[in-house]
């Protein structure tokens, strides 16, 4: 592992540089200052570099999140804290000798905070979206949860014999 920018990138061997293409997948946080305009720009920068270069598997486009952690970057004006980024991923089919290029891209792209770049299969890509449109349609069951055990609390509570 090679740590360049705060970010991990997995060392390509170089007799994995054969001519079978491999599945990528590509995670990565884009700063939360950025307006949405230009998130929406470099999130699509990122696809067309990708997809000019391989075959694009599956995608999820970036959504605000709370990371679970603060994430800390020594910039040229200072040091930045990230504690929430914009998180989008990309699956993609291609050879290793293209797969260079999107890393250097990466690591050249100032509005990433953070990237990690791993091999993985085609059926696991797509089952990470399946997943991920089951847990959009699930109803928000926690709030439900915490209603009913409150209710249950009251009624034991006024049975109580003091």
């Amino acid at each position: 592992m090679a740590k360049n920018r705060d970010i991990e990138v997995d060392a390509v061997e170089p007799e994995d540089m054969g001519a079978e293409p491999r599945v990528y997948e590509l995670g990565f946080h884009l700063d939360p200052e950025l307006p949405t305009e230009e998130v929406k720009k470099a999130y699509q920068t990122i696809h067309d570099l990708i997809s000019g270069k391989g075959t694009l598997v599956a995608e999820g486009e970036p959504e605000k999140i709370q990371l679970a952690y603060t994430i800390s970057r020594q910039e040229t004006t200072g040091r930045r804290d990230f504690s929430t980024a914009y998180f989008a991923w990309i699956a993609y089919e291609m050879l290793a000798t293209e797969h260079a290029d999107i890393l250097t891209a990466m690591n050249a792209n100032k509005s990433i905070v953070r990237f990690i770049d791993l091999i993985t299969t085609k059926d696991a890509a797509r089952h990470a979206v399946e997943m991920h449109e089951l847990a959009m349609k699930a109803p928000e069951q926690e709030g439900e949860a915490d209603a009913m055990v409150g209710t249950e609390l009251d009624a034991v509570l006024e049975n109580v014999v003091v």
